[in-house]
């Protein structure tokens, strides 16, 4: 038992420090070539902070643990929103008004549909998975085209003007918040890059130890495996979205909140579930079909509303978040005990 609660703390704070130096690292990048702060989240911060749930799905099927697999990958996406967007509200306001947020948070709620309706004809097998492996491929062209009109409007002569004008047009009068100072940021692109990989590796490596030494707290407590996945699993994995953001916050930085979330989320959704897939086909608990599935579907609309409506989100309103992600945990625990 003393060994699981050392393997839980010490995977947190491997956490905590990946997080700082990729939040660094991703700062200097973004400042040096100039990409947005939302197409950073999108990329290298969601890629590097998504990569315990591909680890613990794989790992979960192949045990023949599908409730875990499936169970992480929902939960995490549910805790990112409710978790992930609410607490860091409550050290610094987050704004929602980040280029390309709602068109991304649209892309989401589609890949959301198209998930849950694969749920429902269980297993999610290689076709299934091919598909979702193809939508992501759509994602990354859309991450880069985001990313060249970034750079055209930042640019000279009438090709930039037009191609400014061009995305201003797709993405309507959202404004660009560019990363401000922040101490202990590389100057050095070497260093930087070496921060990110520091991070990407440090990331990964925590959330084993944290989620290894819950899971097994977890399974004395007598619920099912779906549940521990929603729940402990989901939650461990979900750390490092919720470590960045929270470091973010702290330095100023909410604009990759936001970013990492729907970033995160579509990950998930897509690279996860769909390399997953590819490599066993996964059964779904029917459990997840009454409830997380829907809870999950409703996390990603109020993502959609925070950005299309470009809300601040303030204390009063990451409490709320926090509050209904409390209710959320206790309400799987409540109804998946076993025996």
């Amino acid at each position: 038992m003393l060994i699981d609660y050392v393997s839980l703390i010490g995977g947190l704070v491997v956490l905590i420090v990946a997080g700082d130096v990729l939040v660094r690292g991703a700062v200097s990048i973004a400042e040096r070539l100039g990409i947005p702060a939302l197409v950073i989240g999108l990329t290298i911060v969601a890629f590097g902070t998504s990569a315990p749930e591909l680890f613990i799905s794989l790992g979960a099927v192949l045990d023949g643990l599908p409730g875990i697999a499936i169970g992480n990958v929902v939960g995490s996406n549910i805790a990112n929103v409710l978790l992930v967007l609410g607490l860091p509200a409550l050290i610094a306001s987050t704004s929602c008004r980040e280029k390309g947020a709602t068109r991304n948070s649209i892309f989401m709620v589609t890949v959301s549909v198209v998930f849950i309706g694969m749920c429902f004809h269980s297993p999610i097998g290689r076709f299934d998975g091919t598909i979702l492996l193809l939508l992501l491929g759509v994602f990354f062209w859309e991450s880069v085209r985001a990313t060249r009109c970034h750079r055209a409007e930042n640019g000279h002569g009438d090709t930039a003007a037009a191609a400014a004008r061009s995305c201003d047009e797709e993405d309507g009068a959202e404004v660009d918040l560019p990363f401000d100072e922040v101490e202990g940021v590389p100057e050095n692109p070497a260093l930087a890059i070496m921060f990110i990989a520091l991070g990407l590796i440090g990331l990964p490596l925590g959330a084993h130890f944290t989620v290894e030494g819950a899971s097994a707290l977890a399974s004395s407590w007598g619920v099912s495996d779906a549940v521990i996945g929603l729940t402990v699993v989901a939650l461990g994995t979900s750390l490092p979205e919720l470590v960045t953001s929270l470091v973010a916050a702290v330095r100023g930085h909410t604009a990759v909140a936001l970013g990492n979330v729907i970033g995160s989320n579509i990950f998930n959704l897509l690279a996860i579930m769909g390399i997953t897939a590819m490599v066993v086909p996964v059964a779904v608990p029917p459990e997840l079909l009454k409830l997380d599935l829907w809870i999950m579907f409703a996390s990603a609309l109020l993502v959609l509303a925070f950005s299309y409506f470009h809300v601040t989100i303030r204390k009063p309103s990451g409490l709320i978040l926090c509050v209904l992600y409390g209710l959320y945990i206790f309400s799987a625990f409540h109804l998946g005990k076993v025996g």
